[in-house]
């Protein structure tokens, strides 16, 4: 099997994009999550009283959602990266490089076109 440039690229693109959401969605987990549900939590008890409108548990619950997509997003992406660079299952490669348009565009745009360029340098 020939070896060209367009699936390597394209898995490269995928691996690092993947790479950067995932810390990104663990960060957000880890980081944003807790302290500020704390720290909102305590501004609305002492500030807000019990008026309706936006509760501590609804905005940890949107961070929360938020960390899993893109934790979900980094894994996908690194996992067409890795189906990319072995030129194998190209229909999970090509989702890898979908997933890597949502959070970072200019990283998945040429990976998803150089993955479907490439559909026949796939076993």
């Amino acid at each position: 099997m020939e070896r060209t440039w367009m699936p390597r690229t394209a898995g490269i693109l995928n691996i690092v994009s993947g790479a950067f959401v995932l810390i990104g969605g663990i960060t957000t987990a880890t980081i944003l999550g807790t302290p500020m549900a704390i720290s909102v939590s305590r501004y609305y008890m002492y500030s807000v009283g019990s008026s309706d409108g936006i509760t501590p548990s609804v905005i940890t619950m949107v961070i929360s959602i938020l960390a899993a997509v893109l934790i979900i997003a980094g894994i996908v992406s690194l996992l067409g990266g890795i189906y990319a660079l072995k030129r194998r299952i190209w229909g999970l490669a090509l989702a890898g490089s979908i997933f890597t348009f949502f959070p970072l565009p200019p990283l998945g745009i040429p990976a998803i076109i150089f993955t479907a360029l490439s559909k026949n340098k796939f076993e």
